[in-house]
């Protein structure tokens, strides 16, 4: 698939304001504010998983409406408890659950404190599956979780993924040997939206890794593309043919540009200037107007693959995180390979 969304030169210069619905802000801190309330952790328990160098536990944390949301929380066996490490908290993309735990091992190999969380209401289109059930979900909308009860915002599945997001931060910083002070957001394409709206809500995030994210420029994607998830939104309003409003107000409410303008935590973004299903013009619109409206001044980042799709730079742009948030945070493991150019 050739490039299809703007040049480069455009796309740096690319900073479209968002249709912010007047009470964004205050939706959001009452929908936080209603799952804030007591003690983040359900349960916790250590499962044997047959790796040596890895401890893990199966936890269960309150997300949206005080549900137990589930998640994998590892970390490097060789390293106590009682010693505290930075934390990388990690989304899932769209359709995939938590999946097994020794799937995701990266961010727990590089010396961090990781937790994984369950998207709920998802798992059965990729990888292993998933733990965690939408209870809520019974507003009208198609199947997908890109559309269920995408006719309010009250009702919308991402308001309630994007509160479990939240809650999943005040989670690990009430785990065993997480520093709370360094806690990281990390995600791809739906879990880039996610881990973007977390920098958005969460002021004293201490970083943010997004690639590919969805829910960035949702207007413009709708143009763009027809393939999932923005697809299964279009399919839904080729059939409900006067409901094209209604579901614009509601994704306002969810778009990432707006809670990249909220942001303060540094940044690392990670682009395929091939993608066509999260165009790329999204992910640079959030970019480009991350923190304008938090009075913060973070370092920030983009990487862009020129002839890569929605899988970006691949294993190479994780090499690339690694190396950004070790530099950012001084957690550098001794002598490392040479980094990508």
């Amino acid at each position: 698939m050739p490039a299809f969304d703007l040049p480069l030169a455009e796309l740096e210069r690319h900073r479209p304001e968002p249709a912010e619905p007047p009470d964004f802000d205050a939706f959001w801190r009452a929908t936080l504010d209603g799952a804030a309330s007591g003690d983040p952790l359900v349960s916790v328990r250590e499962v044997a998983t047959g790796l040596r160098l890895t401890r893990t536990w199966d936890v269960a944390f309150r997300g949206f409406a005080g549900d137990p949301v589930r998640a994998w929380y590892s970390r490097p066996a060789a390293i106590p408890t009682a010693e505290p490490l930075p934390a990388v908290v990690e989304y899932a993309g769209y359709g995939r659950g938590r999946g097994l735990p020794h799937t995701r091992l990266t961010w727990v190999n590089a010396g961090y404190a990781h937790l994984l969380m369950d998207n709920r209401g998802q798992g059965d289109q990729y990888g292993c599956g998933g733990d965690t059930p939408d209870p809520h979900a019974s507003a009208p909308g198609g199947p997908g979780p890109a559309v269920r009860g995408l006719l309010a915002p009250h009702t919308y599945h991402y308001r309630r993924l994007v509160t479990d997001a939240v809650r999943a931060v005040a989670a690990v910083r009430a785990l065993p040997g997480a520093d709370a002070a360094r806690t990281a957001a990390v995600g791809n394409s739906q879990g880039g939206g996610l881990a973007l709206a977390v920098a958005g809500l969460v002021p004293d995030l201490a970083a943010v890794l997004v690639t590919a994210p969805f829910l960035c420029g949702i207007r413009r994607a709708l143009d763009l593309t027809d393939a999932s998830p923005y697809g299964e939104i279009a399919a839904y309003l080729s059939v409900h043919r006067d409901a094209e409003q209604a579901a614009y107000r509601t994704l306002s409410y969810v778009e990432g540009i707006s809670f990249a303008r909220r942001a303060h935590a540094p940044a690392h973004f990670g682009v395929g200037l091939r993608d066509t299903v999260c165009p790329p013009s999204g992910a640079y619109a959030a970019f480009n107007r991350y923190a304008e409206l938090s009075g913060a001044d973070p370092r920030k980042e983009i990487r862009a693959y020129p002839f890569n799709g929605h899988e970006g730079g691949d294993a190479v742009h994780v090499r690339r995180q690694l190396d950004w948030l070790h530099a950012e945070w001084g957690t550098a493991p001794g002598p490392v390979s040479p980094r990508p150019a």
